[in-house]
């Protein structure tokens, strides 16, 4: 007779504030704000800005003691974008490092399906919100697991879809914004205002690609197991008066 596994303890939630707060408000606005000449200049201004997320990563890290693959490749986005603006590197070089940091997850995400653990799990059937020991269970009693799996493989290429589309977007604001000579307090102003409407011109469609998959995942599943909506995330616990 095998024991249930004893479940892993959940993992704290990131802040989503803290995030936004350290890795686009601050070095937007000191970027924009003190790489003139009387105040820090474009080199120490863009070594200061790039401190505030590099030492978020750290910190969240220690903190959640957790790091995944996106949260990897997001801190070697950060090292890279400073090592080009150290190097004084023309705007084409920043298009492309912003391009390729969406194009390697979507890729990943795209190799991992034959895997044993496709980043899909990761992204949008996960653990930590999804029950995935009672959703199993179902599939396996309906005889529905070849079906979830091709549901999953479907999920996933809406997933490499998103992160292509905003691999694009990246590319095309980056080529769009950045035309001053790097090393200028012009061009750290623009490497600034890149930084800010990523938010909404990058982040909020590709957003919106990816709720739509996970939508069909949870569609998908409510039909494969006969389980209602609620039954499929983990119950929440009740708070204390």
């Amino acid at each position: 007779m095998t024991s249930t596994p004893t479940p892993r303890p959940p993992v704290k939630r990131e802040n989503l504030l803290l995030n936004l707060a350290f890795n686009i408000l601050i070095p937007s606005l000191i970027l924009a704000k003190l790489s003139t000449p009387d105040r820090l200049g474009p080199v120490v201004s863009l070594v200061a800005a790039l401190a505030f997320p590099l030492s978020y990563g750290l910190f969240d890290f220690w903190k959640r003691r957790t790091a995944n693959f996106v949260s990897v490749i997001g801190f070697i986005s950060v090292l890279l974008t400073g090592g080009l603006g150290l190097m004084q590197m023309e705007g084409v070089w920043f298009a492309v490092k912003e391009a390729s940091v969406p194009s390697v997850i979507g890729f990943a995400v795209w190799a991992s399906m034959r895997s044993k653990r496709p980043l899909v799990r990761q992204f949008l059937y996960n653990e930590q919100v999804i029950n995935v020991p009672k959703v199993h269970d179902a599939l396996v009693e309906r005889n529905a697991v070849p079906a979830f799996e091709r549901l999953l493989n479907t999920a996933s290429y809406w997933l490499v879809a998103s992160f292509l589309f905003s691999a694009a977007l990246n590319f095309a604001l980056a080529r769009w914004l950045l035309q001053s000579p790097p090393g200028t307090p012009e061009f750290n102003a623009e490497l600034a205002k890149m930084n800010l409407l990523s938010w909404p011109v990058i982040a909020l469609p590709s957003t919106a690609i990816m709720m739509f998959a996970l939508w069909k995942l949870l569609g998908g599943i409510t039909r494969l197991t006969g389980m209602p909506l609620e039954e499929i995330f983990h119950p929440q616990p009740e708070k204390k008066r």
